[in-house]
């Protein structure tokens, strides 16, 4: 395909997002600035922008674009807007990165447990000239205890309850995007931390690959 036709896909495909409920602008624009296509294998290039989660190695998915805009939209606070220093725990190809870096993030930071993927991400971002984000190799349920608080986090797999040490690194105020649950059934959260403790809110029924534990020791690098 063509660049003109990524452009047009691209487009229906915000339209579509539109459609089913996001309404952040600055989301919106981000999603229409990435070029998805570029994150996935070329054997599913015809679906890079249908809103389908699709196949990575090692048994991975790149969420599908509507879960992305929701968990992004869901980083802003009425309050004070989009966090300036994120967490995101599962890499995976880099897209949901990408997003992230476009809505003007100031700080990102990104753990990926598997390394070829870890791999993928940098080099998806480089040629897509995202830059900004660190890219560290490592164990997620273990969060980044050298560069918390963070005031956003968003965790890209499922697991059964939240790890302790990523509530122990959500600076007061902060937001937390994330699916829980198991194989069965899994539902996506908002974890806002106040002054007087954690305020959960279940919004929808969700279904990611699951989130391991202590598979790999960090190893931060930069971009």
């Amino acid at each position: 395909m063509n660049t003109d036709t990524y452009l047009i896909r691209r487009s229906r495909m915000v339209e579509r997002l539109k459609s089913a409920g996001i309404r952040n602008e600055t989301v919106l624009r981000a999603m229409s600035r990435v070029p998805r296509h570029l994150f996935i294998e070329d054997i599913f290039e015809n679906h890079a922008y249908d809103d389908l989660s699709l196949p990575l190695p090692n048994r991975q998915t790149i969420s599908q674009p509507y879960i992305v805009a929701r968990m992004s939209e869901l980083l802003c606070s009425p309050a004070i807007g989009f966090p300036q220093k994120v967490l995101e725990i599962g890499t995976g190809c880099g897209y949901q990165t990408a997003v992230l870096e476009s809505i003007g993030i100031g700080e990102i930071y990104s753990i990926e447990r598997i390394k070829q993927l870890h791999d993928i991400a940098r080099e998806n971002l480089h040629n897509c000239g995202f830059y900004r984000a660190r890219l560290i190799y490592g164990d997620g349920y273990a969060g980044l205890i050298t560069f918390a608080p963070f005031d956003g986090m968003i965790i890209t797999a499922a697991p059964p309850q939240v790890p302790v040490p990523l509530l122990q690194q959500l600076a007061t105020g902060g937001r937390m995007v994330l699916p829980l649950g198991d194989e069965r059934q899994q539902f996506l959260y908002l974890i806002e931390k106040t002054e007087q403790g954690y305020r959960e809110t279940c919004l929808e029924r969700v279904n990611f690959v699951p989130m391991l534990d202590g598979k790999s020791q960090v190893n931060s690098r930069n971009q």
